[in-house]
């Protein structure tokens, strides 16, 4: 068995291993290049491997680094079987429509402003070719042992990461593989925690945190409420860019469980995202999925996604309403990174404001927009236009869908025997930081993936 390296391999974004055993090629996702415009233009390049060779794609999660070219490998040829957690099958309609719808917008904009002799702008691909993509999608259940072709078998494990997330097992030649996905930290609202994985000959694991430790949840949702009670005593709105498959869901469960403490009722909630309102029907289908405190909000608090003051914006004409009101708005709107969607609209309107505070609550890549704020950019560039940003900034990292360096070194340490193991899914300073601390604990070698690097399973 071999493994061979092509995206999120030296970068958290991009997620793309290639997998060779039985006389068989396996892809393990094939997610979007996510950040500046020039590392997503990289999206359009060819893959690094043939798509009609390959025999079967396995994806891990659905959000798009993970998923988002899957309809580009089958408009490029890819025609076998699409393997996906039950819950993951679902959402990947949802945001791949979502990817595609915006990738067209955004051509249609270039064209616009398109000069005499530049080529026209295409999108990475169409809501047609993601139909055409989701019909190769085979559903299975967390845990069971499936053949999924003559001589490979993969097993779904929980994650613990958004819902319907998993490591991936994978079975071959007397070997196993396996693939973490991105891991969620223990004690993640909703969710139950990651499942322990017993043994493996090769591991590939996420480091998007491997340099560093959360803050203690509690903390945390302490300084939630703190930003909150004081932009309304300063009397701004809130703006929280947020990812609609994981932390959307996770923001409406804590306001649901203070609803009191943090006296949301004289807040008007916003969550804009068509998308993020459809993740919701999701999760209201697979509440199996839900971990014992999860049912117990749902039971004793208002129910999360039915909040009195809750407001879906599914209109483009009721998103811009929002940017009406001066103070006491709550807006949760993608995209998580704030490289595009709707949140970027409502950055122009209100960054400029001092009594306007920003949320991050997630991941910001390299490039976008919200890693420029988190850095302390006083000026940022939205549609192509200089927009000045005064406005106060937090970053809750406790309630980020990854887990820490502790959380990771724990998952890595109870695999038995403590296998050989490869990084992906991080920056190199993560990266280094966590096979330092690996290899000095476990005495095992670390190696770190680079894009074309191939290992023997």
């Amino acid at each position: 068995m071999q493994v061979h390296f092509h995206g999120a391999a030296g970068e958290v974004t991009g997620s793309l291993h290639e997998v060779h055993a039985a006389g068989r090629r396996i892809l393990l996702d094939c997610g979007m290049i996510q950040g500046s415009p020039e590392a997503e233009r990289r999206n359009f390049d060819p893959f690094g491997f043939e798509p009609t060779a390959l025999d079967a794609l396995v994806i891990s999660h659905a959000h798009i680094d993970h998923i988002g070219r899957v309809p580009l490998l089958v408009r490029r040829g890819f025609r076998g079987p699409i393997y996906a957690q039950a819950a993951t099958a679902e959402l990947m309609r949802i945001m791949l429509l979502d990817a595609a719808s915006i990738s067209e917008s955004e051509a249609e904009r270039s064209n616009r402003r398109r000069g005499d002799g530049e080529p026209e702008a295409l999108p990475l691909y169409t809501r047609d070719d993601v139909e055409a993509s989701l019909r190769q999608v085979r559903p299975l259940a967390y845990d069971a042992r499936e053949t999924i072709l003559p001589g490979v078998d993969i097993a779904f494990r929980e994650a613990g990461h958004i819902l319907g997330s998993s490591a991936v097992e994978l079975w071959a030649e007397g070997r196993k593989l396996v693939f973490s996905g991105d891991i969620g930290p223990k004690g993640t609202p909703i969710l139950r925690d990651p499942a322990p994985i017993d043994a493996a000959d090769l591991v590939l694991m996420e480091s998007t945190y491997g340099d560093r430790l959360h803050k203690d949840r509690a903390e945390t949702i302490l300084e939630l409420g703190r930003v909150l009670d004081a932009a309304w005593n300063d009397g701004g709105n809130v703006l929280i860019p947020a990812f609609a498959v994981g932390r959307s869901q996770e923001l409406l469960y804590w306001f649901a469980k203070y609803w009191d403490e943090w006296q949301l009722a004289r807040w008007r909630i916003f969550l804009d995202s068509p998308m993020a309102a459809k993740v919701v029907g999701v999760y209201d289908r697979h509440t199996a999925l839900f971990d014992e405190d999860a049912l117990r909000v749902w039971q004793e608090r208002p129910n999360p996604f039915r909040l009195p003051n809750l407001q879906f914006s599914e209109t483009a004409e009721q998103s811009m309403a929002i940017n009406r009101i001066e103070r006491g708005a709550i807006v949760i709107a993608g995209s998580g990174m704030a490289n595009a969607g709707r949140i970027l609209h409502h950055f122009k309107h209100n960054l400029g404001k001092p009594q306007t505070r920003v949320v991050f609550v997630g991941y910001q890549a390299e490039g976008t927009v919200g890693r420029r704020l988190v850095d302390g950019a006083q000026w940022v560039r939205i549609h192509g236009r200089d927009v000045r940003a005064l406005a106060q900034r937090h970053t809750i990292g406790g309630l980020s869908a990854h887990t820490d360096q502790r959380g990771l070194i724990e998952w890595y340490g109870n695999i038995a025997g403590h296998p050989p193991l490869a990084l992906v899914h991080g920056e190199d300073k993560a990266r280094e930081a966590l096979a330092g601390e690996i290899g000095e604990r476990y005495g095992v070698e670390v190696a770190l993936a680079r894009p074309g690097m191939t290992l023997q399973v």
